[in-house]
């Protein structure tokens, strides 16, 4: 059939829903949670789709940055609850999600963040080593590449708004390409 391409495999999900089990797994996304706000603001968003919410945290505490309504839209594969494929969102945040994607599927992936990013998409990325291992022995970050390697598939799919660095990586906020 037509549906969407696959955007991980089955036993890679499988170990991301063990690690997730881990409290200390897949809580990152809350040091971007001011930044992440602050675009919120800039563009007058009032619901957002969390891309590879891992816990959720990013929703909680984007609620305690922004006074005023806001509706957090979660996904992720390796949650059950939060695993259906998620409609198109006008703000989209993918925090510390791509470098965990297997390089096989990242096109699909990056396909996918395009057709879900209504608006505007803020996007970090980790450019180096995980500190974590994965059980199968492999470093929990299975891309590690500099941010030029990354810019032009980002620049295929959406308009740049803004990029910065970080020790270790980068972020970016991108708009739908107009059509």
């Amino acid at each position: 059939g037509n549906h969407a391409p696959a955007t991980i495999t089955d036993e890679y999900r499988q170990m991301q829903t063990q690690l997730h089990q881990d409290p200390e797994y897949g809580v990152a996304s809350v040091h971007y949670a001011p930044m992440v706000a602050q675009v919120i603001k800039a563009v007058g968003a009032h619901e957002i789709l969390d891309y590879g919410a891992g816990k959720g945290r990013l929703g909680v505490a984007l609620r305690q940055y922004l006074q005023q309504e806001l509706k957090i839209n979660h996904y992720d594969p390796a949650i059950p609850e939060w695993s259906a494929p998620p409609a198109p969102c006008s703000f989209v945040a993918c925090i510390d999600v791509l470098e965990h994607i297997e390089p096989d599927l990242l096109e699909d992936v990056l396909d996918d963040l395009e057709r879900v990013t209504a608006r505007v998409g803020i996007f970090s990325v980790h450019t180096g080593p995980a500190k974590r291992i994965l059980p199968n022995g492999r470093n929990a970050h299975l891309i590690q590449q500099p941010a030029v390697w990354w810019l032009p598939k980002f620049f295929a799919r959406f308009e740049l708004m803004s990029f910065d660095r970080m020790p270790a990586g980068f972020w970016i906020v991108v708009e739908r390409k107009h059509s």
